[in-house]
């Protein structure tokens, strides 16, 4: 797979500082039982990286000594994480708002089959992945079967009362374009999916998500490889928002890998772009491996190490990248930004 960091490093993306964190989002592993074709994390059936039960409890730990609202769970498939439900259970008796980003056809894995009735159970918002409404798409960049499975998962998700009005059970759904654009209007493609779906199937949702591809991993490996990774950027950078800026994810979000260290963003995490340690008291220029036997050129900061440490005002590492989640009308892990 092609490296696209070296293509993105060299950036004139403006500076941005963090403001107040509000959300952890934790990867808890990049085992996936879907393998797609524009999958920024590079998750898969093979892959056997997990976060350890002794590094949940230091996710627990430092949600306790936070001023965090949300736990934001994401993978690969999260659920497949054997310690999932015992973090679920302990962070939402804290009473933080839990969201599973879900891949819906892990609903029907083996082991899994109470999983529906778990996440009710826990109130747990569910987040999940559903690219088109159109099966021969799905099924292009998801695998054949994918969007008959997603399917039954979202039929039960609605016997439970999942993205029903006044359920309370949140079920949202993530669409993200199959080429070389920018996401459509979210507003006009929630109505979209909101009428064919419930026409054709007979399914219902709270809200439609629309995220832009970012020229990283997969997705961005595949540009390189077809000779369209400099359009694309251009692509970005002409869609340009300033006003944009106020609001992308990384200035309230932190972002946990499975071995515990933390980055300002999900993409920075790819990218092995670590939280810059520079922006935290006490934090020298030593290097640090991250536990995967490779050194980088800056320290790695482990959340262990985040106690009463106050980010607002600190600086978001960024590279070129970052214009994906500026361009038209944003992008982040809710959403549009405008």
């Amino acid at each position: 797979m092609h490296a696209t960091l070296p293509l993105l490093k060299n950036t004139d993306f403006p500076p941005i500082r963090r403001a107040r964190l509000e959300t952890l989002q934790v990867n808890l592993g990049l085992r996936c039982n879907q393998q797609c074709l524009h999958c920024h994390v590079n998750a898969g059936p093979r892959r056997k990286e997990q976060m350890t039960r002794s590094t949940v409890e230091e996710v627990l730990g430092f949600l306790r000594r936070s001023r965090v609202t949300s736990l934001d769970l994401t993978g690969g498939a999260p659920e497949l994480n054997p310690n999932f439900r015992y973090l679920v259970r302990e962070a939402g008796a804290m009473g933080l708002k839990l969201l599973d980003r879900c891949n819906l056809t892990i609903l029907e894995e083996p082991g899994q089959e109470d999983l529906a009735c778990f996440l009710t159970e826990q109130r747990v918002e569910i987040i999940a992945s559903l690219p088109c409404y159109l099966e021969e798409n799905v099924d292009g960049q998801r695998g054949k079967g994918v969007f008959q499975g997603s399917l039954r998962a979202l039929r039960r998700l609605n016997a439970l009362g999942y993205g029903r009005e006044g359920s309370g059970l949140v079920l949202n759904l993530v669409y993200n374009p199959t080429g070389l654009s920018l996401p459509p209007s979210q507003c006009d493609l929630e109505a979209d999916y909101r009428r064919e779906l419930r026409v054709r199937y007979g399914v219902v949702f709270n809200h439609l998500l629309t995220l832009a591809n970012m020229p990283i991993q997969r997705f961005g490996s595949m540009l390189i490889s077809k000779g369209q990774f400099q359009d694309y950027m251009a692509l970005l950078k002409g869609a340009y928002q300033e006003a944009n800026l106020e609001r992308v994810m990384c200035r309230s979000l932190l972002s946990v890998d499975w071995r515990g260290y933390v980055y300002d963003c999900d993409f920075n995490q790819m990218l092995g772009l670590p939280l810059a340690p520079s922006s935290l008291p006490g934090q020298g220029a030593a290097r640090r491996g991250n536990g995967s036997g490779v050194v980088r050129d800056r320290p790695w900061v482990h959340l262990s190490e985040l106690s009463d440490v106050d980010l607002s005002g600190r600086p978001i590492v960024i590279a070129d990248h970052c214009y994906g989640c500026t361009a038209g009308q944003g992008s982040g892990c809710g959403g549009a930004l405008a």
